[in-house]
């Protein structure tokens, strides 16, 4: 038999098998099935929302899918792994018959199809697809396609990443096809893109070379518990004395003063609120503004400008003892 022949007939038996099981296990959940040849037999990983219901009581039902397979499709000693759908709304086929069968139950299917795809895109889904195609309305066929998020087409990524599934609506106007796609969370596409916080290769600053003198003044700067004494005349002191400066000592008008506006004498929550519109929001610019500018502002009045003149006053000599 020739090579294209085998492909034909690999494909179509698969696809038989896949529509046995399906009708099969409908009630189960059916999610969809692999068949892997070994060297001990035929292996088929069947993917089910209720495994128990696969297996049957002391597993009276496996055996009889198991003798079917056998003898309908000639399959060598087959054996079947059943795997539990954990999050069935990230699985096409279940979610195809799910949708198929609200079809068949009376939903509209605008309804229907809007949250079904809002359902998968909940589930964490990258995007979602799902077509009608039939007599959904009068006696017409036609196709309603449903969108969300990010589908692939063609391609690789369309055959080894998107998930398919197919299902069939038996409606008193007639069939409806189901077809669903989508992608699950987590999937990388090969159009992806990342953008790096550092050039691989240069993830640490470079740094300047290393000098003697350079050594001796790093030391000296590091706080250690030994002291070191370097000669007067050496260029590590000299170099040591141009970088370090003593810092200023801190004048009582730097100092920092710890007051509200509301600590302040006759100057209570609302008058506080007026001097900040005014932009005297803070003791620094009631220090800098004199006695009108303070005056000018409504509810602050000659006297009251003058109080608190006097008060900012008599904090300040207060820090400078």
């Amino acid at each position: 038999m020739a090579d294209e022949h085998q492909f034909i007939q690999k494909g179509l038996q698969n696809s038989q098998i896949n529509e046995y099981l399906q009708s099969t296990l409908q009630r189960a959940g059916y999610g969809g099935m692999e068949i892997v040849k070994t060297p001990m037999g035929t292996q088929i990983v069947l993917k089910a929302e209720k495994p128990g219901m696969v297996i049957g009581k002391s597993g009276k039902k496996i055996r009889e899918i198991t003798a079917a397979l056998k003898a309908n499709f000639s399959l060598d000693d087959p054996q079947i792994d059943v795997q539990e759908v954990h999050e069935p709304d990230l699985n096409a086929q279940i979610v195809a018959d799910r949708l198929a069968n609200a079809l068949e139950r009376g939903w509209y299917f605008r309804k229907a199809g809007h949250t079904t795809v809002d359902r998968i895109m909940a589930s964490g889904a990258l995007g979602a697809e799902i077509v009608l195609s039939g007599k959904v309305t009068g006696s017409r066929g036609r196709v309603e396609k449903f969108n969300r998020g990010y589908i692939k087409h063609n391609g690789e990524p369309a055959q080894e990443i998107v998930d398919r599934g197919q299902s069939v609506a038996i409606l008193k106007l007639g069939t409806i096809g189901v077809n669903v796609k989508l992608i699950p969370p987590g999937a990388k596409l090969p159009d992806d893109f990342f953008i790096l916080d550092t050039i691989p290769g240069e993830e640490e600053p470079v740094g300047t070379e290393s000098s003697p003198e350079n050594e001796a003044i790093d030391d000296l700067l590091t706080p250690t518990s030994e002291s070191i004494e370097l000669p007067p005349d050496s260029d590590a002191a000299l170099a040591i004395e141009e970088t370090i400066v003593e810092a200023p000592e801190p004048s009582p008008q730097n100092e920092e003063i710890n007051l509200k506006l509301t600590d302040l004498p006759g100057i209570g929550l609302s008058k506080a609120q007026a001097l900040e519109e005014a932009g005297f929001g803070t003791i620094e610019a009631l220090q800098a503004a004199n006695e009108s500018d303070l005056s000018s502002v409504s509810g602050i009045s000659e006297n009251l400008a003058l109080k608190i003149k006097n008060s900012l006053a008599e904090h300040l000599n207060k820090g400078d003892n």
